[in-house]
C-alpha cells in the first residue's frame, strides 16, 4: 500500500525540554496506527508537528507526498483534536456547513451528522451538547474533507458504550476505504478494536512498535526482564524451530511458542550462560496495559539515571 505519512527523525524541543526525540514512523493508506503513551510522553507534540501546527526542531514530515502545511495536504487531511476546535455558539449543522466551504470536495454535512449519530435537525448550539455529542460533531468535522489521512485524538472520550461502538465502526470503515488513520487514545479497548499497528512513546521516543500480536506476544509465550540488548540468536538455536524471541522494549523479552518445562529450563540456562538473572518470568499473553506499565517503568528509570 502507498505510504500516506512518513515521519523521519522528528525532534521537537521547547527550550531545555525534549518533547519528541528523533521519532521515525510510517503509516500506509488503509492502515490504523495507534500511538500510546503516558501523559507527557510526547504524543501531542508529535501530532502537532505531523499536521503542521508546530514547526519541528529537526527532522521531516511528508503527508500524502507533500509538506503537511501545503494546501494540497491540508485539503486531504482530517484532524480531530481532543480539546478545542468546536465553535460554541452555533448549531452543529451550520458550523459544519461553514467548514465544508473550506474544502475542495467536501462531504455532505447533514449526512455526516447522521452518520455519527447526531440529528441534522437538532436546534441546540454546540456548547449545549453533551461531551459525547461534541465528540461526534468534531469527528464529523474531521471527515468533512473526505480525507486520505485522518488524525484522531481521543475520538471516543466521553462517548457512551453504544455510541462508542458506532464510532469505532465508522473509523474502521474509513480505513477499509483506504484512509490512513493516526489514533491517539488512553482507551486500550479502542486500540484493541481498531489498531493495525501500535507505537509506544516514552519520554519522546518510540520504545516499541508493531502489530498487537508482535507487541503483546502470542497466547503461548514466555516473558521475562533482564539487562537490555541481549543477543537472542543463541537462545533461538537452543530452543529450536517453531520459536520466536524479541525484545519489545529495552530489557523486556518475549519468547513465543509452545510453553513446556523443558523450554523454561532452556531459557533460564541461557540467561545463566549470559551471566544475567531473569526477572518476572511469566507465561501467557502480555496485555497492552502491561506494555504501557513497562514504558512507564522505563520513564521512571530514565528520570532516576
Amino acid at each position: 500500500m502507498p505510504i500516506a505519512l512518513h515521519i523521519d527523525e522528528l525532534t521537537v524541543r521547547y527550550a531545555d525540554t525534549l518533547a519528541v526525540d528523533r521519532v521515525s514512523l510510517e503509516v500506509n493508506q488503509g492502515e490504523i496506527l495507534a500511538i500510546l503513551g503516558a501523559n507527557g510522553a510526547g504524543k501531542t507534540s508529535l501530532i502537532e508537528a505531523a499536521i503542521g501546527l508546530r514547526k519541528p526542531s529537526s527532522g521531516t514530515v511528508t503527508a500524502l507526498g507533500c509538506d503537511p502545511t501545503s494546501a494540497e495536504a491540508r485539503g486531504r487531511t482530517g484532524v480531530m483534536l481532543q480539546t478545542g476546535g468546536l465553535y460554541p455558539s452555533v448549531r452543529p449543522l451550520a458550523w459544519l456547513t461553514y467548514l465544508a466551504r473550506l474544502y475542495p470536495n467536501p462531504a455532505n454535512p447533514a449526512e455526516l451528522m447522521e452518520s455519527v449519530g447526531i440529528s441534522a435537525a437538532g436546534r441546540a448550539v454546540n456548547r449545549r451538547l453533551s461531551g459525547g455529542e461534541q465528540q461526534r460533531v468534531k469527528l464529523a468535522a474531521a471527515l468533512l474533507p473526505q480525507p486520505d489521512l485522518l488524525y484522531l485524538d481521543e475520538p471516543t472520550a466521553g462517548v457512551d458504550a453504544l455510541g462508542r461502538q458506532s464510532l469505532v465502526d465508522l473509523v474502521r470503515a474509513q480505513a477499509d476505504a483506504g484512509v490512513a488513520v493516526v489514533l491517539t487514545t488512553h482507551l486500550l479497548a479502542d486500540v484493541e478494536d481498531l489498531a493495525d499497528r501500535v507505537a509506544v512513546l516514552s519520554r519522546g521516543r518510540v520504545q516499541a512498535q508493531g502489530s498487537l500480536d508482535e507487541l503483546t506476544g502470542a497466547a503461548t509465550a514466555i516473558r521475562f526482564t533482564a539487562v537490555a540488548a541481549l543477543q537472542l540468536d543463541d537462545l533461538l538455536a537452543l530452543l529450536g524451530s517453531g520459536y520466536r524471541a524479541s525484545e519489545t522494549i529495552p530489557g523486556n523479552y518475549v519468547v513465543e511458542g509452545d510453553v513446556t518445562p523443558h523450554v523454561l529450563a532452556n531459557i533460564t540456562q541461557w540467561c545463566a550462560n549470559q551471566g544475567v538473572l531473569p526477572q518476572g518470568l511469566t507465561t501467557g499473553r502480555h496485555s497492552l496495559r502491561d506494555l504501557l506499565a513497562d514504558a512507564a517503568a522505563l520513564d521512571q528509570s530514565s528520570e532516576g539515571s
